[in-house]
């Protein structure tokens, strides 16, 4: 698995600090900074402790089967804001050079709210998640669905933990930005079924 993070902190050189700081109980595999610099923490062999307690696809200790890349950005607390272009650049290159390294499915590249719905915002919905699949890093709704059943046995099916709270807003913050509150509507339902025809 691949998990996209945000840092949440004021600065990123706060950021790195902590999550250098053995006592924090903090890590990633990479931390990239606004202006696009990439730090590489944690060998992508050993695990790191970036999504806490989660769960995708049925499997829990996402810690143990993950690499994470923590992105600088303040997130909700502190004024989110979007991710600027080198940024994005720089998490292109280094998740096109990760997955050239390691099968992780398309559907396997997430969010830290997809596998900690209840917990986590992050990376949130300022990120780019279609163009990251356009560069062949996840993906994105081609178009609406027809669904199969209901929706959250869909969720399901497509990886989330429907029993989770937020598990339909964290759909939602990831696949459908523009509007996140959380209901079971029918555009929700059709790019839910969109996804699952391309999964793998």
């Amino acid at each position: 698995m691949l998990v996209l993070h945000y840092t949440g902190m004021r600065t990123a050189a706060a950021a790195l600090d902590r999550l250098r700081d053995r006592a924090a109980q903090v890590s990633a595999h990479y931390l990239i900074f606004e202006d696009g610099t990439v730090h590489r923490l944690v060998p992508e062999a050993r695990r790191a402790w970036h999504a806490g307690v989660s769960h995708w696809r049925g499997e829990a200790n996402i810690n143990s089967r993950s690499i994470g890349i923590e992105l600088a950005n303040p997130g909700h607390q502190w004024g989110y804001t979007a991710f600027p272009e080198a940024q994005m650049t720089a998490l292109v290159a280094l998740c096109r050079d990760i997955l050239a390294r390691h099968p992780i499915p398309p559907r396997n590249v997430v969010g830290h709210s997809d596998v900690a719905p209840d917990r986590k915002l992050d990376p949130g919905e300022k990120l780019d998640w279609a163009r990251l699949a356009a560069d062949g890093i996840g993906l994105w709704p081609a178009g609406p669905g027809r669904a199969t059943g209901d929706t959250r046995d869909m969720l399901a099916a497509y990886g989330y933990d429907v029993t989770a709270r937020h598990t339909v807003a964290a759909f939602q913050r990831h696949f459908r930005p523009a509007r996140i509150d959380g209901i079971c509507d029918d555009e929700t339902t059709a790019l839910l079924a969109g996804l699952l025809q391309q999964a793998d």
